[in-house]
């Protein structure tokens, strides 16, 4: 037999042996249909032992110095070792026969020379693997149950099986137990003379895996002479993380989890990337709101340092309200007035370079015949002023100023070409504050007030066909200029509607919108009437009216103040044929509602001015036109 070799499985007995007619007596248990056969396991082959010849299965070794089987112990003793399992006795054959020759245990010492030796001495207490069996049965080797492959892992594939000798199909063998052996002890040889089945060559079965271990059990093949299958692998699934992984045996993983795919895992690594930053922003959200509250609470840290614009150009545009201020203040004084018995402040602005100043009648009013005016530049610069004319009935004055060079005059604009919402900018001293700016609208024209009154027999009463402005116009700038969006002089600031009733600074109630300002087309022609002449003319009808009158419309009264007839015989009113009685309804087209309304639109006029007057007399209206004359005449 060649070492290593393996006895196939069959029915062919050893040449001239003749089979035991006991065989079937031996086996009455076997049933009907005999199963699959058990696989044998055979020593492998020593040194010295004949090869090239086949022993039948199941024949007894023929060495002669082949131990004697070992008694069974009685069960109180200690279990025998787990022997390897021994060919079963065959149909036709008997168990234990003599002709077949006795049975050697599996594992039994072999009687040659060179048999490996053991490493260590024997041990006297015999205890397993290197001395006799002893009181304990010997550790069975350590079992690793096989893992079960993980979900999506290729299952291994078995190996390949090995052509070998033909040889006939054996019978059903009858199952039989396996024979208990004495762990450790080395196979014996097969003698030079054992037989060998014909026409092939016994395969060795494969070492053991670790010395002192039972051999492995190889299986038979399906027929006698068929194919012999290849070693099974490694029953109880052994691992070795150093080995080599078998071929065809795909690696374990290490969890069941699916292998991720390009496209799965960069979208996974998108939502760790957009959790992360919502994440930040919370915390950093919540950081700032708490240093926030920190630092809100608690005035911040360090120094103030407040944000600042920087320094920007002083020009502006020419029609903006600093504009019109920049290019009027230098024009613009205020004046002081004192006198033997009262006081006050007013405004004027510079009318030519010979130190001319328009202003307020009633602003020059308390210095008299000996009173004091000082004047007051934009500039600082003061000096020293007198009167040149004043005029009562219009509320206008001009004082002049002497010894001053470099005066700005400013220009002046015409108040027939104001419409109502027009800009205007009024500049005055309120309150003895000089220089100070206000800017609104045109509210109205040809607004019919009346000022001042206080001397009870009405020669100090102003009649102002006047334009209204929202601008705000406190006492104080009364005589300063009302200028229009080029800096023009539209009108002179002279009263103002406040809410305790007074008119022109009466007490020193503050501005409530309604200011008014004497028209510069009026001022003008008086201005000029005051520098050449001193006084100026005042256009007169030529009639005496009845003031008490409350009907719509100036009524001419009966009589005149001094008793005679109230038209003047020979005046104006005379020659258009005016009678006492008449009501005078319109001038011009526009509607008159009382007495004082006819004297405002009267003197808005200059003396020689025609007027077309509506009369009502005797329940008919009539129109009746008339040149207008002066009061000198």
């Amino acid at each position: 037999m060649q070492p290593g070799s393996t006895v196939p499985e069959g029915t062919l007995d050893a040449p001239g042996a003749t089979p035991d007619p006991a065989g079937p007596a031996a086996a009455p248990s076997a049933p009907a249909q005999a199963p699959d056969p058990v696989q044998p396991v055979v020593p492998p082959a020593r040194s010295g032992e004949t090869t090239g010849s086949d022993v039948p299965l199941g024949a007894p070794a023929p060495f002669a110095d082949a131990p004697e089987p070992l008694p069974d112990r009685a069960p109180a003793q200690a279990p025998d070792p787990v022997p390897p399992v021994v060919p079963s006795a065959r149909l036709g054959e008997a168990a234990g026969s003599d002709a077949a020759g006795a049975d050697v245990p599996l594992g039994a010492p072999a009687p040659f020379a060179d048999a490996p030796k053991p490493l260590h001495d024997p041990d006297p207490y015999s205890t397993p693997p290197y001395g006799e069996p002893g009181p304990w049965a010997p550790a069975p080797p350590v079992q690793h149950p096989g893992v079960t492959p993980a979900r999506g892992t290729a299952i291994p594939a078995p190996p390949s099986p090995t052509a070998g000798p033909s040889a006939p199909h054996p019978p059903a063998a009858a199952p039989v137990p396996p024979v208990t052996q004495h762990a450790a002890a080395p196979a014996a040889p097969l003698p030079a003379d054992a037989a060998a089945p014909s026409g092939g060559h016994v395969p060795a079965p494969p070492p053991p895996a670790h010395p002192g271990t039972p051999a492995a059990v190889t299986a038979a093949a399906g027929t006698a002479g068929g194919p012999a299958p290849a070693p099974s692998a490694d029953p109880w699934q052994r691992y070795d993380p150093w080995a080599a992984p078998a071929a065809g045996v795909a690696p374990l993983q290490q969890n069941g989890a699916a292998v991720l795919t390009r496209g799965q895992r960069r979208k996974r690594a998108r939502k760790a990337l957009a959790g992360a930053a919502v994440l930040l922003a919370l915390v950093s959200g919540g950081i700032g709101g708490i240093v926030g509250a920190y630092l809100e609470r608690n005035g911040g840290v360090g120094q103030v340092e407040l944000p600042q614009a920087g320094k920007e150009s002083a020009d502006r545009d020419p029609d903006s309200v600093a504009g019109i201020a920049a290019r009027a203040l230098p024009s613009v004084v205020t004046l002081h007035v004192a006198g033997s018995d009262e006081s006050g402040t007013g405004t004027g602005f510079v009318l030519d370079g010979r130190g001319h100043i328009l202003t307020n009648d009633h602003v020059v009013e308390p210095a008299g015949s000996d009173g004091e005016i000082t004047v007051t530049f934009n500039s600082g610069d003061t000096a020293e002023a007198e009167v040149v004319g004043r005029d009562s009935g219009y509320d206008l004055a001009v004082v002049r100023v002497r010894g001053v060079s470099g005066l700005q005059p400013l220009p002046l604009g015409n108040s027939d070409n104001v419409r109502v919402g027009d800009p205007v900018v009024a500049i005055g001293a309120p309150f003895d504050l000089a220089g100070t700016v206000t800017s609104g609208i045109i509210s109205a024209k040809e607004r019919p007030i009346t000022a001042g009154g206080e001397s009870g027999d009405g020669s100090d009463v102003s009649y102002v066909d006047a334009l209204q402005t929202d601008a705000p116009i406190n006492p104080g700038n009364s005589g300063g200029p009302l200028l229009d969006a080029e800096a023009r002089v539209i009108g002179i600031n002279s009263a103002i509607r406040s809410a305790g009733g007074g008119d022109l600074d009466g007490g020193q109630a503050g501005s409530i919108g309604l200011g008014f300002a004497i028209p510069i087309n009026q001022g003008k022609r008086v201005a000029e009437e005051l520098i050449n002449t001193g006084r100026a003319t005042h256009p007169v009808i030529g009639v005496t009216l009845d003031m008490s009158y409350s009907g719509d419309g100036a009524r001419v009264g009966t009589k005149g103040s001094d008793g005679g007839s109230a038209v003047t015989p020979g005046g104006p009113g005379d020659r258009a044929g005016i009678e006492p009685g008449d009501v005078i309804t319109e001038v011009d087209g526009q509607r008159v509602h009382s007495g004082q309304e006819l004297i405002v639109k009267t003197r808005a006029h200059r003396p020689g001015d025609r007027l077309e007057l509506t009369v009502v007399r005797d329940g008919g209206e009539r129109t009746i036109s008339l040149v207008l004359g002066s009061s000198e005449d």
